[in-house]
C-alpha cells in the first residue's frame, strides 16, 4: 500500500490499494470545480485584456529593430524623430544604463548569465532593438521611427546554431558579461550553459547492450497562437512606486528584472518616472522565441509621471515568421 498525505486548507489523504484510489471528501479545493474569476467577463465579451483596461491617455511606445542578424551601430541620429509632433522621447544605447541583466526567469536566484543591455550597440539578431520611441499616439510614433537614421557596420552572422561552438565569431565579446553560477558557461566558445549527467558505470552498461542508439536531438521551433497581444502599461501610484500591468504569466520574475535594471542605477533614478515591460521577440531564421517575461524591459523611461503603454501587435511579431515560412514553402 502506498500513502500520500498533505493539506489544502484541511487534511487530505489519498491511498493506493489494488488499483483503486480512495479519497476523503472533506476538502475545499481538491477534486472540486473552481470557477475562474474572469470566466464570466471572457464569455460575455467585456473588456478584460490588458489593452482594454489601459488608460486612454497612455503614451504609446514602439521599438525600432535591426534588419541585420549581426552588426555594430556606428552612428545613430534621432534629431529628426524628436521634431515629430507628439513625440515625448527617443532613446538609444547612449541613453540607457550600461548594466547587463538576464531576461531569463527559471528560478531565484536566477543562474543565467547577465548578457543583455536594454539597448546595445552590438546587434546580435535580426530584430534586436535599436531605439525606443514614446509618443502620444501610434501614428506619431510610427512617423518618428521612420526618421531615425542608423549607420550599421554589418558583421558576419552565425546562422546555424550547430556551428556556433568554437566559431571564430564570438557572440558576446564584451568584458562586462557576468556569469553568476557554475552552469557550464564558456562565453569565449559561444556556450551559454552545458551539462552532462549520468548514473552508474555507463560504459559498462553500454558494452553489455545488444543494440545501442547514438543520436543527437534538437527541439523544433514553436510559435504561439495567443488570445491576447503582448501588452503592458505603467503608471506611478500615490506612493511613488512603479505600477506595471502586463499580459504575463510570470509577474514576480518581471518585477525582479525591471527592478534590477532600473532601480539600482542611482544616476538614473531622478530621470526615470515610470517603466514599461516590453516583451522581447527574437526571430532567427523563421524561429520565434518568446523570451522571458514573456520578455520584457525594453522600455524604461517616461517623464512627468505620464503613463505609457506598449503593445506588440500580431503583425509586428509574426510578419517576419510568416514571410520566411512562405519563402521556404515556395523553395520546397
Amino acid at each position: 500500500m502506498y500513502g500520500i498525505s498533505g493539506s489544502v486548507s484541511c487534511p487530505c489523504k489519498i491511498f493506493w490499494s489494488g488499483g483503486i484510489i480512495q479519497k476523503m471528501e472533506n476538502t475545499r479545493f481538491v477534486n472540486k470545480a473552481i470557477v475562474k474569476k474572469d470566466a464570466q467577463a471572457l464569455l460575455s465579451g467585456r473588456p478584460v485584456y490588458t489593452d482594454d483596461i489601459a488608460p486612454a491617455d497612455c503614451l504609446v511606445v514602439k521599438l525600432l529593430r535591426s534588419p541585420h542578424a549581426h552588426a555594430w551601430i556606428e552612428d545613430i541620429s534621432v534629431d529628426a524623430a524628436l521634431k515629430v509632433s507628439g513625440i515625448e522621447a527617443v532613446f538609444t544605447y547612449k541613453d540607457v544604463p550600461e548594466k547587463r541583466y538576464t531576461q531569463a526567469g527559471q528560478t531565484f536566484p536566477e543562474p543565467s548569465p547577465d548578457d543583455r543591455l536594454i539597448l546595445d550597440q552590438h546587434i546580435r539578431y535580426n530584430g534586436d532593438p535599436v531605439a525606443i520611441i514614446a509618443g502620444k499616439d501610434e501614428n506619431c510614433v510610427s512617423q518618428a521611427m521612420k526618421r531615425i537614421k542608423v549607420k550599421y557596420k554589418v558583421l558576419e552572422p552565425i546562422l546555424d546554431f550547430t556551428k556556433a561552438i568554437d566559431n571564430p565569431i564570438i557572440i558576446h565579446p564584451e568584458d562586462n558579461y557576468v556569469v553568476k553560477s557554475n552552469i557550464g558557461n564558456d562565453v569565449k566558445r559561444n556556450i551559454c550553459a552545458s551539462q552532462c549527467r549520468g548514473n552508474g558505470d555507463i560504459d559498462k552498461v553500454l558494452s553489455e547492450c545488444e543494440y545501442i542508439i547514438d543520436r543527437t536531438y534538437h527541439t523544433k521551433a514553436v510559435s504561439q497562437a495567443m488570445m491576447e497581444v503582448f501588452c503592458a502599461f505603467t503608471s506611478i501610484d500615490i506612493y511613488g512606486r512603479i505600477k506595471v500591468i502586463s499580459s504575463t504569466q510570470i509577474p514576480f520574475h518581471a518585477r525582479r528584472i525591471v527592478a534590477s535594471v532600473i532601480i539600482e542605477e542611482e544616476r538614473y533614478r531622478s530621470r526615470i518616472r515610470t517603466a514599461v515591460q516590453q516583451l522581447e521577440v527574437q526571430i532567427e531564421r523563421g524561429k520565434l522565441t518568446r523570451e522571458i517575461i514573456d520578455t520584457m524591459i525594453d522600455t524604461v523611461y517616461v517623464y512627468d509621471k505620464k503613463r505609457i503603454e506598449v503593445i506588440l501587435r500580431f503583425d509586428d511579431v509574426l510578419q517576419k515568421v510568416i514571410s520566411e515560412y512562405m519563402e521556404g514553402a515556395k523553395g520546397a
